[in-house]
Formats: structure tokens, sequence, C-alpha cells
């Protein structure tokens, strides 16, 4: 049986078959891991996508380890995600320092309390995390920042596709098209996506709430043609709830050039991510997804657990990104000394309610591309009559 045949603008431009997109997804809580990794992004770009990988939290000398690895199991296109928000563009020396020290003394009173009351709701008890090998920041030369360094491997190994899952490219814009680097930029809202494609995206992405990880609060169909028109001509990949054929198709049919997809290769075998996160999507429903502010200060959309319901009734205001991270450190920390893997991190989107199986990413991106280009070149047509 012949491949089928589904391609875009997008697709064309970066040397792909399908117009699907790995959302560069990582690090996993509690290993510092990217789920993201280079078996996953060789396994979606020799698949016929493009693999992204999840790269903020590799320092610059392994990111460029990861890059090569990915190079070696395959031949095709692939991308790097880095997060380009305030913090990780200061330089070292100006910055607060990632690794968390010096910020336990800027955590209100009244949020101590809260992780004290929270980690006694949930039945664990509350350990002082040790210092953090390899923390953030604890590589970077004087006057560099976190982003930069990374920026400097991307070029340096000339990576064919970079996403700001974070923040807009405008400081590394000039230097990443000179190097012939295409450039994605995740937004939630119509202001982001003007902001970025003024900074220098290629291609918008436009992520609706239904996505898992850091994500914001508008639907992805509300979103989606709103960006089209705000950033015109600048093409645009939809993102949010997309983990089918017939998704895919409807969001091309909106206008959309591609499909960044995350939580569909959450559970791929090749995903680097713990059994339990991977079967808490398998079980999950729409609905035992959440947003949340607890891991990050940041919206993220997380399968919901006795932690994350704690810290809502609280009803405190999260802090920001950053000292979120180090208001919830011993608590994360007590959590796995615990054993209550639960507890952490499990970014998910709300299509994990129709996932119901483990398996290799190339049969994920088959099953995906095949529903589509079937109703792309049939069923629409057997199913609507439109006449101009």
């Amino acid at each position: 049986m012949s491949r089928p045949t589904l391609r875009t603008e997008f697709s064309e431009r970066v040397g792909i078959e399908y117009p699907i997109v790995l959302a560069g997804m990582g690090p996993v809580a509690g290993t510092g891991a990217p789920t993201a990794c280079s078996e996953l992004v060789a396994a979606v770009s020799n698949a016929g996508g493009l693999g992204v990988l999840g790269g903020v939290g590799f320092s610059p000398a392994a990111l460029s380890e990861e890059i090569r690895k990915i190079r070696s199991l395959t031949d095709k296109p692939f991308g790097v995600d880095l997060l380009l928000a305030s913090n990780f563009l200061m330089p070292r020396g100006k910055a607060v320092d990632s690794s968390m020290k010096g910020m336990s003394f800027k955590i209100p009173s009244e949020h101590r309390s809260a992780i004290e009351r929270i980690a006694a709701e949930v039945g664990i008890e509350l350990k002082k995390a040790p210092p953090e090998a390899g923390a953030m920041g604890s590589w970077l030369e004087e006057g560099k920042s976190w982003a930069g360094s990374q920026i400097e491997v991307v070029l340096d190994e000339e990576v064919p596709v970079f996403a700001s899952g974070l923040g807009s490219p405008a400081p590394f814009a000039e230097a990443l098209k000179a190097n012939g680097t295409t450039i994605l930029s995740l937004v939630g809202n119509v202001q982001g996506a003007l902001h970025v494609a003024a900074g220098g995206a290629d291609y918008v992405v436009a992520q609706g709430t239904e996505a898992g990880g850091h994500t914001g609060r508008i639907g992805t169909l509300a979103l989606l043609p709103q960006v089209m028109d705000a950033v015109a001509p600048t093409p645009v990949i939809a993102a949010g709830g997309i983990a089918s054929g017939r998704a895919l198709a409807g969001v091309l049919a909106t206008g959309a050039v591609a499909a960044w997809c995350g939580t569909a290769f959450l559970v791929a075998e090749e995903a680097d991510q713990p059994d339990l996160q991977k079967q808490r999507i398998l079980d999950a429903r729409a609905e035992d997804t959440v947003v949340t502010r607890l891991y990050s200060g940041k919206t993220m959309r997380n399968i919901t657990n006795p932690m994350i319901e704690a810290w809502e009734r609280e009803g405190l205001m999260a802090l920001p990104m950053g000292l979120q991270a180090a208001l919830i450190r011993d608590l994360e920390h007590s959590a796995r000394e615990a054993g209550r893997s639960d507890l952490l991190m499990n970014a998910a989107g709300q299509t994990s309610g129709m996932i119901q199986k483990r398996r290799p990413a190339a049969e994920i991106v088959e099953e995906i591309v095949s529903e589509a280009t079937q109703i792309l070149a049939e069923g629409l047509g057997a199913r609507i009559t439109a006449a101009i």
C-alpha cells in the first residue's frame, strides 16, 4: 500500500512529508529529562512529521550532544524548542540565580504556611530538598544568558527549525534566519501572535487551552481564525486538542498549515516519561485535566491530583515563574521521597480522554495521517454538498 500524500506550504518549506509537528515537551518533573527526547524526535521525523526536541533543561554541552544523537537516528529535518521568557534572557550576574539560592527570602510567609498545610493534607512529610546538581545557570559564563547560550548551540549545530515555546524570537531572529533556520513561535492569544510575528517568527503556533502543559485560556477553534486574521500573511500552525486525523483535517480546513501535537505522543513508546505518568494519561477522561499555576507560576494543563486540588483550595495567587518553583521545591522533593509520583507534574491535554494505548510514534503519525487524508480526499465530499 502506498503512503498517503498530505502536504502543505509548511511541509514543503521544511522538507517533511506530513504537516504534523511534535511539540517540544519537557523536562519531566523529578527527572530533568525532556519528554520529547532524541528517540521520540527521531521517530516522529522518520515517520514523516517534524520531531522537535524539548531543549530547555539542557546545558549547552548536553544540548549539543542530544542534537547529535538525533542526527545519528535520523537524516530527516527536526527542531529544537527553547523558552525565551525574560528570566531566561537575563545575563548571569543580573538575573536571579535559578538554582533557587537567594530566592527563599522573597517567598511570602502565607505561601510557606500553605505549603506546610498541603503537605499534611496529601499525607507526606515535608523535607528540605538538597541543592540541585547542575542547577539552571550553574554552568553559565558571566554576562551570558541561559537562552542565549542555548541558541549558540542551535546556530552552531545548524538546527533546521527553532521553536520558541515562550517569548518572542526577536533577540535571535536575525542570526537564526541568516543560518537558514525556520522559526516557530507559540502563543495563546492575538496580542502574543502580533508580538512574535513582529519579532521574526516565520510561523505562529496558535495554541488553544485544550493543550497540555503551559497553555492559555482560549479554545483552539476560537483562537485559530483570530490569529490568522491578525498576523496575515504570516502562516499559522494550530495547537491544542489535535490527537486524531479528524482534528488535523479540521484545522487544515480552517486554514492552518500544520498541527502542533503534544498529548498524542506523550504515551508513545519512545517518550521519555515514567510509566505511571503515561498510564494516568491513558486512564484519564477529558475532564480529568485542569489548568493550574502550582508547578511553574504560569497556567499549565495537567492531569489533576490531590496536591493540585489542595493548592487550588488555598486560593493563593501563584508567585512569578521561577519563584513558584522555589516555593514548591521542598514539596516536590518530599513527594518523590515518599514515592508519591502521582503528586508530581503530569502535563497532558484534554485529548487524554481519547488516547487508549501505548504504541510507537510511527503508528501514531500513520493513524493521524491516514484518517486526515481519507476525510480530506473523500469523506467531506461524500457528506457535504457545496456550490458557489
